[in-house]
Parts: C-alpha cells; structure tokens; sequence
C-alpha cells in the first residue's frame, strides 16, 4: 500500500515481502497483524524473517540487540479502509471501526513495518497469544 511504502522509503516498483496473521483469544480472532518487510532488509540472518510460520514475530524481534522502534501510529480504521477488509476477514460479527497502531522498527538500521489491528475488546481475554 502507498502509506505502507511511504513509511518504509520505497521506491515506486520496489518489492516487500508481507505476512499477515491472525491472533486469537479463546478460539476467536482478537488481532490482526499485517507486517512490509523490504527485501533489502530479508538480508543475512533477517531471511529467517520469512520462515516464523506459527512463531511470535514480537519474539525475534525483541531478541534482537540492534533493534530500534518509532513511536507508535494510531488510528481508527472504518469499512472504507483497505486493511478492514483483511482484518475483519474471520469474524463473525463486523464492527463499524476498528483501532489499530503502527510501528517502524529498525534491525541493524533495517527497516519492518508492523500493525496491529484491534478487532474488539480485549480485557476480557487474558490468553491472547496464538497466532494462526
């Protein structure tokens, strides 16, 4: 996406690698994540990157020494919205709105984008940890 890119400092035509995941409190999706990550930063040890399948992005990422965050980008994200649509994708009940934030992370000053989308409440939910 053009904001994606933006964030990121691609260039037109410059190519990302995406993941997108789902997590889930007692059996029902509570986050979505979306995750650009620039193939000039998939170098080296960050390929690994590309291969968490079921495992904590937040893990690798907090692990690693070099890593630098930005401040936090929040935003409340309506039906009209490219990321509602993905993120809203497996539950059974759509709301109107959704809160989401981003963060620019930097791993040996190599840039990933991650947001995480809020998909309802969740203080009700202290188990929030699978991804699937």
């Amino acid at each position: 996406m053009l904001d994606e890119a933006r964030a990121l400092g691609l260039r037109a035509g410059e190519r990302a690698w995406v993941r997108e995941v789902h997590l889930f409190c007692d059996e029902q999706p509570c986050v979505f994540a979306r995750t650009i990550i620039p193939r000039t930063t998939l170098q080296g040890k960050y390929r690994r990157l590309t291969r968490l399948g079921n495992r904590s992005l937040g893990a690798v990422l907090f692990a690693d020494k070099t890593l630098r965050r930005s401040d936090l980008d929040i935003a409340v994200i309506g039906e009209r919205q490219a990321l509602f649509t993905p993120a809203t994708a497996l539950s059974s009940v759509k709301p109107a709105k959704i809160w989401g934030r981003r963060s620019l992370f930097h791993l040996s000053n190599r840039p990933l984008l991650l947001s995480e989308i809020f998909l309802h409440d969740m203080s009700g939910y202290p188990s929030c940890n699978q991804e699937k």
